[in-house]
């Protein structure tokens, strides 16, 4: 079996990616910024981008017959790993009674700078 789950990007096509994928029972979360109807959300606050960007991640694995407590690993991409903290928080709400592999990797940039994070997640539906 293999669903994919659309993220409604205009990139999609062109780069040849799906927000997420379902093979069997695992699922694979696309690198995922904070976007909203093409718009950047949340510019300057690397904690609600962090949020954003799980919260948007969450809601493919479900639509791929997942949930969050099938999710294994997270990886938070920041530009300025300073600010690990702040996505920290965020990945905590969402993630502390689960407590998947996570890593956070600084990069030097985006697409988009006005991006502070992105984030990916994989899951194994139990």
């Amino acid at each position: 079996m293999r669903k994919t789950v659309s993220s409604g990007s205009h990139l999609e096509v062109p780069i040849g990616f799906s927000r997420a994928c379902r093979v069997g029972n695992q699922i694979s979360v696309s690198g995922t910024a904070p976007i909203n109807n093409g718009e950047t959300v949340y510019i300057g606050d690397v904690y609600r981008q962090t949020k954003y960007c799980l919260e948007l991640s969450i809601g493919a694995i479900e639509e791929a017959g997942g949930n969050i407590s099938d999710v294994i690993r997270t990886r938070i991409m920041l530009t300025d790993i300073s600010k690990w903290e702040e996505a920290a928080k965020a990945h905590g709400e969402l993630f502390s009674a689960i407590k998947p592999a996570c890593t956070f990797v600084e990069v030097s940039r985006f697409i988009d700078e006005q991006w502070l994070v992105e984030t990916e997640i994989d899951c194994v539906v139990m």
